[in-house]
């Protein structure tokens, strides 16, 4: 058959139901014809002939519907459940779970997963809660923008740091709220943003994830004005200290003696008869401790003016022996460790070792002890170890204060240039007493060259 504009048309597909109404009339159609044929070749009136005909077809169609509704109830009663699934309603059971029939398990296994859904379900419930309380209790501020950078989320410290509601805020473009800048360039960097709220430095962390299919970034800026500030305080605080003990060393003799020359020659009456050597000495003390500041600002420079470090593969071994070739004041032992290369500035690594190899045996001079060198690399991490049987430490609070020194003579720069160099490469170094017998321990922790063991 052909529809109006001559297209053949398509045959509608036969139902479920009828398909089922079908066979089960089929079914008991040779049943029903094997009766007939009884009935009608059995003698019998005509009246009774005719009922048991009506009979036994009222029993065929009444028996092939019943199938039929048996059959689609519980169709219906499956299709419900997970409708009620899809739906979100994990409440809904079906009665008659019996894993013994293959209906029953259909029913017991739609009963168990509704009630692992429901599980999963509170527990996202859970979690989404606990997020968001944690969301609203940190002390930074947490945004996510769409893929056409507009705001999707953002918690109450975000708020604070745009003076917007998240209700007016949420679907703003990032350049309305002045956010354009945390969503380009590389992370975790620090960020000035010119911000109503806050205008000052922040710390900009960002990651991408995705959320009902399509993607979205997470920024986090974290607040570090009062952090900078507590600890630039800090170390103007240090830094004034260290300048006003060291220069004060300086000028304080050079204005005694200053002061007491001019006494002498205003009682000499013009100096003819003072001594030469009250005047050499007076004259040497001045020199000298205008020598030492001299040695101390050139110290700040140096520690001020580090370059940046340019990395290149070297061996530790052969860096090591040349450090310890250089100290001859008291006997240098090395235990020879793994074979480990290192991704380091040559110059840099050469003045660290030198420095702790320094440190280390002004401490073991006053002793009569010695020095000891070893290294051991795990997980890509080299860890260098120098000891000494030197006094052990007094104060480790000022260990890396630049420029504070219990040494006569000493600069302070050794140990915080050393940290300065290490945590320039990616490493660090610490100083600590040894456990159980005197004497320190400096330990280097260094990352091994790639592909290093």
């Amino acid at each position: 058959m052909a529809d109006g504009t001559g297209a053949p048309r398509r045959r509608r597909p036969m139902s479920h139901e009828t398909r089922v109404t079908l066979l089960a009339l089929g079914g008991g159609a040779p049943a029903l014809v094997v009766a007939l044929v009884l009935v009608w070749n059995t003698p019998l009136l005509p009246s009774t002939r005719l009922a048991a005909t009506i009979a036994l077809t009222a029993t065929w169609a009444l028996c092939a519907s019943a199938l039929r509704e048996r059959l689609v109830r519980s169709l219906q009663t499956l299709s419900n459940l997970v409708s009620a699934l899809r739906e979100g309603d994990y409440s809904i059971r079906a009665r008659g779970a019996d894993p013994a029939s293959p209906l029953g398990l259909a029913y017991h296994e739609i009963n168990a997963l509704a009630e692992s859904l429901r599980r999963e379900r509170l527990d996202a419930l859970e979690a989404m809660a606990l997020l968001r309380h944690v969301m609203e209790a940190i002390d930074v501020a947490v945004f996510a923008f769409d893929a056409g950078d507009r705001l999707t989320l953002i918690n109450a410290g975000g708020e604070r740091l745009i003076a917007l509601p998240a209700e007016r805020a949420i679907g703003l473009p990032a350049r309305e709220l002045g956010l354009a800048e945390a969503l380009e360039g590389a992370v975790p960097r620090l960020l000035d943003l010119d911000l109503p709220a806050h205008p000052g430095r922040l710390e900009l962390r960002r990651g991408d994830y995705r959320w009902a299919g399509r993607p979205h970034r997470l920024v986090v800026l974290s607040d570090l004005t009062r952090a900078l500030r507590e600890e630039e305080r800090l170390a103007f605080q240090r830094l004034v200290r260290v300048l006003s003990h060291e220069i004060n060393n300086s000028l304080a003799p050079i204005q005694s003696i200053a002061g007491s020359l001019r006494s002498a020659l205003e009682r000499d009456g013009g100096g003819a008869s003072l001594p030469r050597a009250d005047l050499d000495q007076g004259l040497e003390v001045i020199e000298t401790r205008a020598r030492s500041l001299g040695r101390f600002l050139q110290a700040y420079a140096r520690l001020t003016r580090l370059p940046p470090p340019e990395p290149r593969a070297i061996a530790l071994d052969p860096v090591v022996r040349r450090a310890v070739s250089l100290e001859t004041r008291v006997p240098v032992t090395v235990s020879v460790g793994p074979e480990a290369t290192l991704l380091a500035d040559g110059d840099q690594l050469d003045q660290l070792i030198i420095n702790l190899l320094r440190n280390a045996a002004d401490a073991a001079c006053e002793t009569g002890g010695g020095v000891r060198v070893s290294w051991s690399a795990t997980r890509g991490v080299l860890e260098l170890r120098i000891e000494d049987d030197g006094p052990g430490l007094s104060d480790t609070r000022n260990l890396f204060v630049p420029f504070f020194t219990t040494k006569p003579g000493g600069t302070g720069i050794g140990l915080a240039l050393c940290r300065q160099i290490a945590e320039a490469h990616g490493g660090s170094v610490t100083l600590r007493e040894r456990v159980g017998t005197r004497g320190s321990i400096a330990t280097v922790r260094w990352p091994l060259s790639p592909g290093a063991p």
